[in-house]
C-alpha cells in the first residue's frame, strides 16, 4: 500500500536540501518521484541545512563516499550482506575502510524488511540493486547463517522496486547450488506489472546477473593474492554450473595485476609469481567465451591503505614494483589508494588485455563502464 501521496510535500522539501555532491540524482526527476527519493534516503528530522543519503538500514545509496558529478552512479541501492570477508584477498580495496573479520549484522533481517517496507510506503521507483560491494555475499559465512539467501527472497518479493539485481562473488559454487538457483531464476525476469518490463523484454535485458570475480588463472597466483578464496577450478567449475542452469553470468578479471617484465626487472625480483601472463589471459579469455559470459569487467589494481595496520607482506612488494614501474613519474595517491600513473596503466596493464579480448570477441568494460551501464 502507497501511504506516501500526502508525504510529496514534505519529500520536496527535503529534496530542496540535498547536497550538491548528490543532487544529480534528483535532477530531471517528477515532483513524485523527487519526493520519493527524498523520503527513502534523506533523514526526515535532521536540522542539517545540507543532507546527504544517510537514512537506509541495508538496501543503501550505491557509494555514499562519490560526488555524482565524478562517479555518475545515479539512483541504485548496494546490501553488503556482511561485514569483512574471509576471502582475504591481497589487493582488496574494501581493507581501507572493512573490519579484519567477517561477520553478521545485528538484526538484519528485520532491518531490511523495514527498508522494504520503507520502499514502498514512499513508492520509490525501481532502480538496480547490488550483492555486494565491499563483502563476498557467498563467502563461507553464507552456508553457515543464510543471510543472503533471506535477502534473495525478500526482493523477489518486492521485485517491482527492483530492475537488476547484480550479484558479485568469488563461489559461484555455492551461488550454484540447487536452493540458489531457485532463488536466482525468481528474480531473471521482471514481472508482468513491472514498470520497467517493456524496456527489459524489447532489449532483451536479463533482469539478474551474477559477476564472477575471477583474476588468476593459476592456482599459484591465485594462492598468493586470493589466499582465503575459492580455487581456480572450483569458480570455473561454479560458472559452467551457473551458465547451465540458464543464468546470466559476468566475469570479472578485476583487478588487472602488471605483468613482467617490468622495465628492467621481472615480478620474481620483487619475490612475486607473475600474476597474470599473456597465456594465463589467454585462458580466462577463451574459458570466458566458450561459457557465453554477457561481457568481461576489468580494472587495474589499487593498492589500499589498510585500515589499520601496515601493508601486507605481499602488497608491500607489490608496491615496491609498482613504483619501479612507475619510475619517475612517481604513484598517484587518491582514495586512500596508490596508483599506477594513467598513462603507464592503460601501456603497460590495460591494452595488451584489451588486445586478448578483441581476439576472443569479448566485449570488455571498464569497472565504472559496467555500474552504470547496468539498468
Amino acid at each position: 500500500m502507497n501511504l506516501f501521496a500526502p508525504n510529496i510535500e514534505e519529500g520536496l522539501a527535503l529534496a530542496r536540501r540535498v547536497g550538491s555532491k548528490y543532487s544529480p540524482v534528483w535532477q530531471g526527476l517528477s515532483p513524485a518521484e523527487q519526493a520519493a527519493l527524498a523520503m527513502y534516503f534523506l533523514p526526515h528530522r535532521s536540522a542539517k541545512p545540507v543532507l546527504g543519503p544517510t537514512r537506509p538500514r541495508v538496501i543503501k545509496w550505491y557509494c555514499p563516499f562519490a560526488d555524482q558529478a565524478i562517479f555518475p552512479s545515479g539512483h541504485r541501492y548496494c546490501v553488503n550482506v556482511y561485514t569483512g570477508c574471509s576471502h582475504k584477498c591481497e589487493y582488496c580495496y574494501a581493507a581501507a575502510y572493512e573490519p579484519s573479520q567477517p561477520g553478521c549484522k545485528k538484526d538484519f533481517e528485520r532491518q531490511l524488511r523495514r527498508d522494504l517496507d520503507d520502499l514502498d510506503a514512499f513508492d520509490v521507483p525501481p532502480a538496480p540493486v547490488h550483492l555486494s560491494n565491499s563483502t563476498d555475499a557467498f563467502q563461507p559465512l553464507e552456508a553457515k547463517v543464510g543471510q543472503t539467501g533471506v535477502v534473495l527472497e525478500n526482493l523477489a518479493r518486492h521485485r517491482h522496486r527492483f530492475t537488476t539485481v547484480t550479484l558479485l562473488t568469488k563461489n559461484p559454487l555455492l551461488a550454484a547450488q540447487p536452493e540458489y538457483i531457485k532463488r536466482l531464476r525468481a528474480l531473471a525476469t521482471l514481472p508482468d506489472d513491472h514498470p520497467r518490463r517493456r524496456q527489459f523484454v524489447d532489449a532483451k535485458l536479463p533482469g539478474l546477473r551474477v559477476e564472477v570475480s575471477l583474476a588468476f588463472w593459476r592456482d599459484q597466483a591465485r594462492a598468493v593474492f586470493d589466499p582465503g578464496a575459492p580455487t581456480v577450478g572450483e569458480r570455473l567449475e561454479g560458472i559452467r554450473q551457473l551458465r547451465g542452469a540458464g543464468l546470466p553470468v559476468v566475469l570479472r578479471i578485476d583487478p588487472l595485476l602488471p605483468r613482467g617484465p617490468l622495465g628492467s626487472k621481472a615480478m620474481a625480483d620483487f619475490g612475486l609469481p607473475e600474476p597474470q601472463t599473456p597465456e594465463d589471459l589467454d585462458g580466462l579469455l577463451g574459458f570466458a567465451a566458450d561459457a557465453g559470459v554477457m561481457h568481461v569487467v576489468y580494472s587495474v589494481a589499487k593498492i589500499a591503505r589498510p585500515r589499520a595496520g601496515a601493508l601486507s607482506h605481499v602488497m608491500g612488494k607489490m608496491l615496491a614494483a609498482y613504483r619501479h614501474l612507475a619510475g619517475a613519474s612517481g604513484l598517484e595517491f587518491r582514495g586512500g589508494s596508490w596508483r599506477l600513473p594513467r598513462a603507464i596503466a592503460q601501456a603497460c596493464v590495460v591494452e595488451p588485455f584489451l588486445n586478448v579480448c578483441q581476439r576472443r570477441g569479448l566485449t570488455a568494460k571498464f569497472c565504472m563502464q559496467n555500474l552504470i551501464s547496468t539498468p
